[in-house]
């Protein structure tokens, strides 16, 4: 008989991925997969900021109840120069910041920043909100918070 083990606890499962970036030697706390982000943020254990432009939240969709904070914006995703100063203010260095972006590659960029302003806990959410891009090269089909059937809505 085989041993079925019981799904970790948020916070073993963060402490789990915080070894396993250590482990890899990646500059921020790690990745997190979009189900332990939406049971951290709906548990108040951890706080969702959605770093995508405003152009992506009003277009394409957003998490209810997720921060808005752009790392870059327009159609050239021009870096946003104060998004460290706003995270400084909506967030204790110490908190869990769990960023969430299209794919899971400017919240990588942006943990990576937070973590070197002195952030300790900065989280990047994998897949991001529309996940991967398929054979055809379209978006929401094999990965994401929207694919996942996580909450989301758009205006």
């Amino acid at each position: 008989m085989t041993a079925v083990s019981a799904p970790l606890a948020p916070a073993d499962a963060l402490a789990q991925i915080r070894a396993t970036a250590r482990a890899a030697g990646l500059s921020y706390a790690g990745d997190v997969p979009p189900d332990l982000a939406q049971a951290l943020a709906e548990a108040g254990q951890g706080l969702l900021i959605d770093i995508r432009s405003p152009e992506e939240i009003r277009f394409v969709g957003h998490v209810p109840g997720a921060l808005h904070l752009p790392w870059a914006s327009g159609l050239e995703l021009t870096r946003n120069p104060r998004f460290l100063r706003g995270l400084e203010t909506v967030a204790p260095r110490e908190a869990v910041i769990l960023l969430l972006c299209r794919s899971g590659q400017r919240s990588v960029q942006a943990a990576q920043a937070a973590t070197a302003a002195g952030f300790t806990q900065v989280f990047n959410v994998l897949e991001g909100f529309e996940g991967d891009l398929d054979a055809a090269g379209h978006r929401g089909r094999v990965s994401g918070w929207r694919w996942r059937d996580l909450p989301w809505r758009q205006d």
